[in-house]
């Protein structure tokens, strides 16, 4: 396997991509600040385009290709935000992209990749016909497989978004962030070690999908099994380029329950006014459990997307 991707691969994404996204707020809140005695740094992902970080790796990923590679379009099977993240940079680049959906994908979502001007296939819900299916759209097409998170190119993209944290609000103490498949995680990971040594990076998942948890622990990759959890963006089993970079940079991995997502979710509404998913309101529920020690710490949170379904809100 290739090296990490490096810190001068992690800049010229952040160049690359620039044009393409938005570089998004860091708030504060006074109120959380006395509710948990620290300084925390929210940097906001729910305002990025397509509602989520997401669209930081899929564009360095499409923008990084060679011209021959990438004019027979990309493809990729994904039934959320790294489906519209993608549709849209292969529309930046005036190429296709082929997005294969299981047939129980919110019709919201649908909707957003059509939009975006994505070429969808439906397949059954499980990831096996997703997998299978992908696989002919690519043969049928000559389209290049973009993977959600277990890509290099995807995880130098993502690591942007602590960059500009770190950028932005100086070095934090402590950098947490949600967990699923490990894209965002590795790049945050990196992104500490290459540009805020002093700062520890906590990964924080929910219960009910504790793979990511279990395998840090068991210092071995340890698939997720039926997963269940109001965050739905954090369903997937960490990636195999993602899984030792997280073994090496993140300090420690806490696991948070859906009743704590919510209500983490909840005062973000509430006190920061702000439209967050449940995968962001994760980290804020590790406060709220108090499963990381906070007190009188710099703290960044990564606020990682806030696409939700607002007719079916939990609280």
């Amino acid at each position: 396997m290739k090296q990490f991707p490096s810190k001068e691969s992690i800049i010229s994404a952040d160049r690359r991509i620039q044009p393409y996204i938005h570089r998004t707020p860091v708030l504060t809140s006074d109120t959380f600040n006395r509710m948990f005695g620290a300084f925390l740094f929210f940097k906001c992902e729910n305002f990025q385009k397509v509602g989520a970080f997401k669209s930081r790796g899929a564009v360095n990923a499409v923008f990084s290709m060679d011209e021959e590679v990438v004019s027979a379009g990309v493809a990729t099977h994904s039934s959320g935000n790294h489906a519209q993240a993608l549709a849209r940079a292969a529309r930046l680049r005036t190429i296709p992209a082929y997005i294969v959906m299981p047939r129980n994908a919110p019709q919201v979502k649908i909707d957003a990749v059509r939009n975006y001007g994505g070429n969808i296939t439906f397949c059954e819900p499980t990831l096996k016909a997703r997998e299978e299916t992908l696989k002919q759209v690519i043969e049928k097409t000559g389209a290049t497989e973009v993977h959600p998170y277990d890509n290099y190119r995807i995880i130098e993209g993502q690591a942007t978004c602590a960059l500009e944290l770190i950028e932005d609000a100086g070095a934090p103490d402590l950098l947490l962030c949600p967990v699923g498949g490990g894209g965002l995680l590795g790049g945050t990971a990196l992104s500490a070690n290459y540009f805020s040594r002093k700062t520890e990076v906590i990964a924080c998942e929910p219960e009910g999908a504790d793979d990511a948890y279990r395998s840090f622990k068991a210092g071995r990759l340890m698939p997720s099994i039926n997963p269940k959890t109001i965050a739905d963006g954090l369903l997937t089993s960490l990636g195999k380029r993602n899984f030792p970079i997280i073994m090496k940079y993140v300090k420690d991995i806490v696991t948070v329950s859906d009743r704590s997502i919510v209500e983490a979710m909840r005062l973000i509404y509430e006190r920061m006014k702000i439209v967050i998913e449940p995968s962001s309101a994760v980290p804020l529920a590790a406060l709220l459990e108090n499963k990381v020690n906070v007190k009188g710490k710099t703290v960044g949170i990564i606020l990682s997307g806030g696409n939700v379904d607002l007719k079916n809100l939990p609280f």
